[in-house]
């Protein structure tokens, strides 16, 4: 044993650029692998992780008694809590806070069931404080909803002012709004709510006094709709990884080992045995791919977690998803595994031949191979650099077929990841209206004191209509409307002014844009969730007035507003004559023609009670962030590690042809000619990677597409999918030549320098 080993480290040290070269592609290989395997892992039901993490209640009960039955069979329970629902104003607080909301007094954020996650201030203790529901903020942002929320009171004619103290998440949403128990009594609760946390889902509870409940699975449908959105592309990103690395890792182990058949038959002829030749070679690349495991292991994990967290920033998922320790335990365990059972199958054909045998295969490539193509190439009237070039690959067609894999899933990876980050800053964009609008204005609500704004509804827009720079207004008007048949109310958008110009028209999927007071267009969910489609009539009732209305056009998103319908400012007024129309209600969508940072200057300085903003762009939301990173990220390591396969590939190949490149250049070949026709070599592999894999990438957004817009239900127009053309498909061909041509530049120019006399000499 002691001799295989000092053997094996011989070998280690002497094959220098070998050893670095299985180092760094087991490396990136496994940084590949561990960032894949995170993302799906992430992707396997982040709801029902998120949930066990927090306690969350299974059922949620609510009851017409303070001190209800609890169910005894539960495997824990939370509450009685008192409840009572509200319905505050929209100048009576925060607007995450106006309308219905349900208020929960609880003594503490903690329990055996929903653990909140209080991130911003602290609990309510005292008298008359309160803590409000919101989404996680992103990593650092902490302080900012601290300035932002903390201090801000929520008013309700009738009802003790309530200050918030503090902000918490509760992935179950059992309340909007916490309070002690004592505030809750001042509040005069109507109900209590319990949280029932049973083994194995959800079951029944005791039904005295039951008022309501809520299933668990309600709220993971509700969640899941938005990691639902881009889990598709976390799982053909890491599937597509995943094989990439294993491919590559096989083409480098398996080359390797073939590469060094003459050293076994040497080692053969010293009296080694075939266990022990085999287990040379074994260690030989085991020991460098354990070395590139570990650092592939350790950077993958750390590049794992921005990724995850930018994936499911913004869901109320993020500070939950995470990967479980198997994801880093198969990176360090699973590729030495893969390196090992890799290399047996070429250790194995040395184990079976003779000394003599396996020093003759170790010279070249079997006599014969791929004579057919080469001479039907040099037939041909190529420079005879291009057709030497043109024939290597198919001396070794396995080794071709590995890398070629490699390269055409590379290009597919940035095929699909091209047309994927256009797909999804034109749906942005089309969402956000970046041409459209560039500045929003809200009045401050009337809690914020001094700094509140006089002036009303129709003052305010005539006030932005004569700033300087103004060119089109929209008033956008957000409300709740009942429809006839339908439990749930719909939240529609009255829209005034230059509403036409909004840009909804690019939204549309189906039908047209209204033109008329009696017709409105409908976002696709909420047509899905009504049953209905374009053309389909619905009545409208609020406050006991009725009106019916058509529906001319689906977009595949709702309104700036979150509205589920657009109608025109004429039917509000039908509807509620009599409404008094506040302030804050009102948003106000503004296009200019000069800077906008002058603009929001200029509305500031006109009126201080008015916020103004500029628009966010395609580019600011957050999800197209987080699939540009992840999309950025995969291209580049899977094109960096497809590279890495084409370099070992050409530096097997001129460690196998080094007499025949001695001979080239003992006739008069010149370096740069050597360097040419190695890199043809390659660049032909390049070349039909390039064309083959752009189908199987378009194919892949083609399909993945549809998928993330059912599970957001929304449906995608046209113009989402066809984002490709000549130019960028060029582009892509181009990609795969240069990850090619890359791979093979350095072996190829090492290849250049070797010196006719050494190498035939050696030979």
């Amino acid at each position: 044993m002691r001799a295989v080993w000092r053997a094996a480290r011989a070998a280690v040290r002497r094959r220098r650029l070998q050893t670095f070269v299985i180092t760094l592609v087991t490396l990136f290989s496994t940084a590949t692998i561990v960032i894949a395997l995170a993302l799906l892992d992430a992707s396997s039901a982040p709801f029902d992780r998120a949930f066990d993490a927090q306690r969350g209640p299974h059922v949620v009960a609510v009851y017409s008694s303070v001190t209800p039955a609890v169910a005894t069979d539960a495997e824990a329970v939370a509450g009685p809590f008192p409840q009572v629902e509200l319905d505050v104003p929209g100048d009576g607080g925060p607007v995450w806070v106006t309308g219905p909301i349900t208020l929960v007094g609880r003594a503490e954020p903690g329990g055996p069931v929903d653990r909140l996650d209080l991130f911003a201030g602290r609990w309510a203790t005292g008298r008359d404080e309160a803590v409000i529901n919101l989404d996680p903020p992103p990593a650092g942002m902490a302080d900012d909803f601290t300035r932002e929320i903390i201090g801000r009171t929520i008013t309700v004619p009738g009802r003790p002012v309530l200050t918030i103290v503090g902000t918490a998440w509760s992935l179950s949403h059992t309340a909007d709004v916490w309070v002690s128990p004592a505030t809750m009594a001042s509040l005069r609760p109507t109900g209590s709510q319990v949280l029932y946390r049973f083994t194995g889902g959800d079951r029944p509870v005791p039904p005295e006094g039951l008022l309501a409940t809520r299933s668990y699975l309600t709220q993971k449908a509700e969640v899941a709709a938005g990691p639902g959105t881009i889990l598709p592309f976390l799982i053909v990103f890491g599937l597509l990884g995943l094989i990439t690395a294993v491919l590559i890792v096989a083409n480098v182990v398996s080359g390797a080992v073939v590469s060094g058949f003459r050293h076994i038959g040497v080692l053969k002829a010293l009296g080694f045995t075939p266990p022990q030749v085999v287990l040379v070679y074994l260690i030989m690349v085991t020991v460098p791919a354990f070395v590139g495991a570990v650092l592939g292991t350790v950077a993958g994990s750390l590049a794992a977690k921005p990724l995850l967290y930018n994936a499911f920033l913004g869901l109320g998922l993020d500070p939950q998803v995470t990967s479980r320790p198997w994801v880093p335990l198969t990176g360090l365990v699973g590729v030495p595994l893969l390196v090992v059972l890799t290399a047996v199958v070429p250790a194995s054909r040395a184990h079976r031949l003779s000394a003599a045998e396996a020093i003759s295969a170790g010279a070249a490539p079997k006599a014969g191979r791929g004579l057919r193509a080469q001479r039907a190439l040099a037939g041909t009237r190529l420079p005879r650099v291009l057709s030497l070039g043109l024939g290597l690959p198919f001396a070794r067609p396995g080794r071709t077929g590995l890398t070629l894999a490699a390269l055409l899933l590379g290009v597919t990876t940035v095929t699909f990841a091209g047309g994927l980050a256009a797909s999804v800053i034109r749906y942005t964009e089309a969402v956000d209206q970046a041409d459209a609008v560039q500045v929003q204005v809200r009045p401050n609500p009337a809690a914020v004191g001094s700094t509140t704004s006089q002036r009303t509804d129709p003052q305010v827009e005539a006030l932005l209509r004569g700033l300087p720079g103004t060119v089109h207004v929209t008033a956008d008007l957000s409300m709740p409307v009942s429809a006839a048949g339908h439990v749930e109310p719909l939240n529609v958008d009255f829209l005034r002014g230059d509403a036409d110009t909004l840009g909804y028209q690019d939204q549309l999927v189906e039908g047209r844009w209204r033109s008329a007071p009696g017709e409105v267009v409908a976002s696709s969910a909420a047509l899905h969730h009504l049953g209905l489609a374009v053309g389909d009539t619905l009545s409208l009732s609020y406050d006991g007035r009725h009106e019916p209305v058509t529906i001319v056009g689906k977009t595949m998103e709702g309104g700036l507003g979150d509205g589920d319908l657009f109608a025109d400012w004429s039917l509000f007024t039908a509807l509620a004559p009599g409404h008094r129309v506040v302030n804050n209600e009102v948003m106000y969508w503004i296009r200019v023609s000069g800077d906008p940072g002058a603009y929001l200057s200029a509305v500031r300085a006109a009126d201080p009670g008015l916020s103004a903003w500029a628009a966010g762009s395609g580019l600011s939301n957050s999800f197209t962030l987080s699939v540009l990173a992840i999309s950025v990220v995969f291209a580049g390591m899977i094109g960096i590690v497809a590279a890495l396969s084409v370099f070992n590939t050409v530096l097997l190949n001129v460690r196998e042809r080094r007499r025949d490149l001695g001979m080239l250049k003992s006739i008069g070949m010149t370096p740069r000619q050597v360097v040419a026709m190695t890199v043809t070599s390659m660049a032909v592999l390049g070349v039909v990677a390039g064309v083959a894999g752009i189908p199987a990438g378009i194919g892949a957004h083609r399909l993945i597409l549809p998928m993330a817009g059912a599970a957001a239900e929304i449906d995608l127009p046209a113009r989402m999918f066809h984002v490709w053309n000549p130019g960028g498909l060029a582009l892509v061909v181009l990609a795969g030549v240069a990850i090619a041509v890359l791979g093979a530049l350095l072996p190829a120019r090492r290849a250049a320098r070797l010196p006719i006399a050494e190498v035939l000499h050696n030979e």
